[in-house]
């Protein structure tokens, strides 16, 4: 009788410095576990002790996005099949314990049971190059809205002389204003015998810093929005057509699918990640009863928000199905629901088409 090769399930628990791996046969029992070290090497042995156990079907990786995001790229570009795992089984932890071998045993089973299924972001193409400069873009911007409000802080509180010359000023003048300002010295000790002229020259410091700091981050966020723009419409020329779609919310709709478009099974499987598929909420009598989802990617709940305000008031075809479901007893947020999950069907049919091709999970179990 011909036994066909062992199949095995991976499962590994990331961490910052090492990641915990397990592998389970196709009943889930346990065949072995082992720790190692969160670098290539330490992928590379992960990998080939894996293979040792058997023919490996798919490997659970816990947070992908995070401590197991160079994992995951690894191990994709070894050929494997990486599922995304984001929460241990909570019954489990409760009866068994926690530890990084249970965790890891349990995202293996949780793998090979089809409870998690979702394949993760390839985090490897010019959609994480999107993401990535967004994310420095959207530091940028904070640290410049913390550098404003503490510089108008600042000059609210200064001397009335200063304060004069500088309270009615556009924002533009101020910044150079400041920029430019000159303290009596840059030695504050030597001014501590007049307080008057020790807080002129504190306050002139504080806020030509703040200024120059300000400008920096102003210019850095410039350069970014460049170099999104060029790399947005490189990657969806298409999505920039939609009408009310600009650089902004295509990058965010482009972060939000990752780069290999492919995991997301259809248009519904998109609008459950955007947070607009309404869910069931029937009980006993009460059936056919929906309501609104409250989950998913919010930032792309909130971009789709924004193209829908701007069709409605700038796209006659909207504005004329906004007016027929008014006539027909709608209220105004029942009407935006609609129009977000029909602009969810259009922005995902334009979405770039990834050329990673994600193999099925195939459970297949060795013969007797």
């Amino acid at each position: 009788m011909t036994i066909s090769a062992v199949t095995v399930i991976g499962g590994v628990d990331t961490h910052k410095h090492t990641h915990y791996a397990a592998v389970v046969d196709d009943h889930g029992r346990l065949l072995g576990h082992q720790e190692f070290p969160a670098n290539d090497a330490g992928y590379r042995s992960l990998l080939g002790w894996m293979r040792e156990h058997g023919q490996i079907q798919a490997i659970g990786v816990e947070s992908t996005g995070s401590f197991g995001a160079t994992l995951t790229r690894a191990l994709t570009r070894a050929g494997q099949r990486v599922v995304e795992v984001n929460r241990p089984n909570r019954q489990a932890r409760r009866m068994d314990g926690k530890s990084d071998r249970l965790d890891a045993e349990q995202i293996a089973r949780a793998v090979l049971a089809q409870t998690s299924t979702a394949i993760p972001k390839a985090k490897s193409g010019t959609v994480e190059v999107i993401r990535t400069l967004r994310v420095t873009r959207a530091s940028a911007v904070k640290a410049r809205t913390q550098a404003f409000n503490t510089l108008w802080g600042v000059m609210i509180g200064a001397p009335s002389p200063l304060r004069d010359d500088l309270v009615n000023l556009t924002k533009r003048r101020l910044f150079n204003k400041c920029a430019g300002l000159r303290p009596e010295s840059d030695d504050l000790l030597s001014l501590n015998n007049d307080p008057d002229r020790l807080l002129m020259a504190a306050v002139k410091t504080s806020l030509r810093d703040l200024a120059r700091r300000w400008k920096i981050l102003d210019e850095e966020i410039k350069a970014l929005n460049r170099q999104i723009d060029v790399m947005v419409r490189a990657t969806a020329p298409q999505l920039l057509d939609l009408h009310g779609v600009g650089v902004e919310i295509a990058g965010q709709f482009l972060v939000t699918a990752g780069d290999n478009t492919d995991r997301i099974r259809n248009e519904a499987a998109f609008a459950k990640l955007c947070g607009v598929a309404p869910q069931p909420a029937s009980s006993g009598r009460t059936t056919g009863r929906h309501r609104l989802s409250r989950s998913g990617d919010r930032a792309a709940n909130s971009a789709l928000y924004i193209v829908t305000i701007v069709r409605m008031r700038h796209h006659q075809p909207t504005r004329d199905y906004v007016e027929r479901r008014t006539a027909e007893g709608l209220s105004k947020r029942e009407i935006i629901r609609c129009l977000k999950r029909y602009i969810t069907r259009e922005v995902f049919n334009n979405l770039p088409r990834s050329t990673l091709i994600e193999p099925r999970l195939e459970i297949v179990h060795a013969a007797a």
